[in-house]
């Protein structure tokens, strides 16, 4: 049996306030060096979400792998810990929250760790994929029966978040993981991009050739659909 040749990741990311907001309250990281990517939504309803997206998006940057897979994932765990309480404590009696999605790339897997409704997509032959499950009110009725997945983006509970960095007494993340195949396509994203375009225009417009081509597009696209919130996007290829 041979080995699998190794993955190399190219990455694009980019972020727009949008036509109706008056601030970015998004932030994102991506490096090909740490082999990781993130964006962070600073929630709008509450106090400076500007502040906690930064604060989500920092915790990236001096993260840093190490030949222990549960210690690396334990370490960037601890980081997003810490953006955490630092929300929590640094504006006394507001609360200061933001969603965070991230992939790391670790040998031939990539895994997905997330709070809040920001997503991660795969584009693999052809056909999109959901990695995350939103953190919603919406999503809980829906995965107890009490809401059909073609009301779920409707109902008033879509917006309203279950979890977040910042926001409850105690951060819990969920961690999943998959397989990586060379040509595999990713997207992390903030809910302005999604909201606002289908699954199968974000489907097409990811299939782009090129990266930065298929960013630019489902950036664009969201804007011209009408850009009622801020648009934060990554574009991370398998090679």
């Amino acid at each position: 049996m041979t080995d699998q040749p190794a993955i190399t990741w190219k990455s694009v990311g980019r972020s727009d306030v949008g036509r109706v907001r008056k601030a970015n309250e998004d932030a994102f990281y991506h490096s090909t060096e740490q082999e990781i990517w993130a964006v962070a939504d600073g929630m709008g309803g509450l106090a400076r979400g500007d502040y906690a997206s930064g604060v989500v998006a920092e915790a990236f940057v001096h993260f840093g792998k190490s030949s222990n897979l549960a210690a690396s994932i334990r370490d960037l765990e601890t980081r997003l810990r810490a953006a955490h309480a630092n929300c929590r404590s640094s504006f006394e009696g507001e609360r200061v929250g933001s969603t965070v999605a991230a992939i790391l790339s670790y040998g031939q897997y990539c895994f997905f760790l997330w709070a809040g409704d920001s997503r991660v997509y795969r584009l693999r032959a052809g056909q999109l994929k959901q990695m995350t499950k939103d953190h919603s009110v919406a999503q809980q009725k829906f995965e107890r029966g009490e809401l059909s997945a073609s009301k779920v983006a409707s109902h008033p509970g879509a917006h309203i978040l279950t979890r977040a960095v910042g926001v409850h007494q105690t951060l819990h993340l969920d961690l999943d993981y998959e397989t990586v195949e060379q040509g595999d396509r990713f997207l992390v994203c903030s809910d302005g991009l999604y909201n606002d375009l289908s699954r199968t225009e974000i489907q097409q417009l990811l299939a782009c050739t090129d990266a930065q081509t298929a960013l630019d597009s489902l950036i664009d696209s969201a804007l011209e659909k009408g850009g009622s919130d801020n648009i934060t996007a990554i574009v991370v290829d398998a090679l």
